[in-house]
């Protein structure tokens, strides 16, 4: 089992320039550090018990990672009291941030989305 699901996963790369852009990221690459960890360590000695799809781990990290540090929280809080043998479980995939503003990078973190430079007009 990977640490992160497949869609959590990105290219970008943090710029020198984009240190200051990436303070109110901090928080939200907190949880998902701690939440990364959990995913290689706690996680596989579970194995797949989860009711729903993506398992509860893998929703938070992508709550997390579209939602924020608080909203993403809450919303992970309440997919982890709906999973419980009387739920019927199925997809439930994490809904995408209207205006997200951030890409991923290789190992699941954010950081501020940079605009392309054109070279012509």
């Amino acid at each position: 089992m990977s640490a992160l699901p497949q869609y959590a996963y990105g290219t970008a790369t943090l710029h020198p320039r984009d240190l200051l852009r990436s303070i109110p990221a901090i928080p939200r690459n907190l949880v998902l550090a701690f939440l990364v960890t959990y995913r290689k360590l706690v996680s596989p000695l579970y194995g797949d018990v989860c009711r729903y799809y993506p398992s509860c781990s893998a929703y938070a990290v992508g709550a997390v990672q579209q939602h924020g540090a608080v909203k993403g929280s809450l919303l992970s809080g309440w997919r982890i009291l709906r999973c419980n043998p009387w739920s019927e479980g199925g997809v439930d995939d994490v809904r995408p941030h209207a205006h997200f503003r951030y890409d991923l990078t290789p190992h699941g973190f954010v950081v501020p989305a940079r605009k392309e430079m054109n070279s012509g007009s």
